[in-house]
């Protein structure tokens, strides 16, 4: 076998196993998840196809309404994950020494080590009515009674930044990390304020991963549904449990592809729209070197 046939064996079994995996488990699950959304039941075992599904959600103003709140919740989140993210990606990539690079990130990553459901119910219990919040403002004697967080919005929304936080942390810690100090030592020495640099120098130059970082916070917190879920309770309203409700309480396997494919759908399109604001492509989003 020649020196060219087995190079091109090596990268075929290198590039086999993530191409299996998008087929098998990325496009033949939608290619399953479209048809069945085109799917309408007339009767046991009897079906036809149409768009009877996506009128029926048309013509539901709470299935819409609910996917636009969790849209709108998912931005909320995006933007206070980048808030909250941003400087401290900033001060892992450069202020903080080199040497305590590591452990600064290893401390972002331990609300990984352990589950969504783990960290959902550690938020339930600081935040029960008998929760250890509640109770230490007893003992300070700043409530005269137990007072329940849970079941709210803002309940919701802390607990999906703490969730998705680390996502947007290490793609601005990567494009921060590439930047050239000498960039913002020319901002200050031509007389630019911190809030200059900031805006006409590091701003531009971590856009990238801000892009970046929001697209998988976003998407993430749209599909999320243990946290809103847990924390959130009856008032929800989270766009993940109508497809729930469909697929497993409803057995209704037609209607919940639709919402499905609309809600993917929907969360591409918020993220197309983005990237048409910011002036970013995907590709260079992507694969910024």
């Amino acid at each position: 076998m020649r020196l060219s046939d087995t190079g091109k064996l090596s990268i075929i079994l290198l590039f086999m196993p993530f191409v299996l995996w998008m087929v098998l488990l990325i496009l033949l699950p939608q290619f399953g998840i479209g048809y069945l959304s085109l799917r309408e039941k007339l009767g046991p075992r009897e079906y036809s196809f149409g768009l009877a599904n996506y009128a029926d959600f048309v013509q539901e103003p709470i299935y819409w309404n609910t996917l636009l709140r969790t849209a709108w919740m998912s931005i909320l989140v995006t933007g206070l994950a980048l808030v909250t993210g941003f400087p401290i990606a900033y001060y892992i990539a450069k202020i903080a020494r080199q040497h305590s690079r590591a452990a600064l990130f290893l401390m972002c990553l331990i609300p990984l080590w352990v589950s969504d459901l783990v960290r959902a119910f550690g938020w339930i219990v600081l935040l029960r009515e008998t929760g250890l919040i509640s109770g230490f403002l007893q003992y300070l004697g700043l409530i005269s009674g137990p007072i329940e967080f849970l079941y709210n919005d803002i309940t919701v929304v802390v607990g999906l930044v703490y969730t998705v936080v680390l996502f947007m942390i290490v793609p601005l810690v990567s494009t921060l990390d590439g930047m050239d100090n000498s960039l913002l030592e020319a901002g200050y020495n031509l007389g630019g304020s911190r809030f200059t640099v900031f805006r006409r120098i590091v701003v531009p130059y971590a856009m990238p991963g801000i892009v970046a970082g929001s697209i998988i916070v976003f998407m993430l917190t749209a599909g999320s549904y243990l946290t809103p879920i847990l924390l959130g309770g009856k008032n929800s309203m989270w766009f993940t449990e109508q497809i729930y409700e469909q697929f497993v309480t409803r057995y209704n396997w037609e209607s919940g592809a639709t919402f499905g494919v609309l809600l993917l759908t929907f969360t591409s399109f918020v993220v197309w729209l983005g990237l048409r604001v910011t002036g970013q492509s995907l590709a260079s989003t992507v694969a910024k070197d």
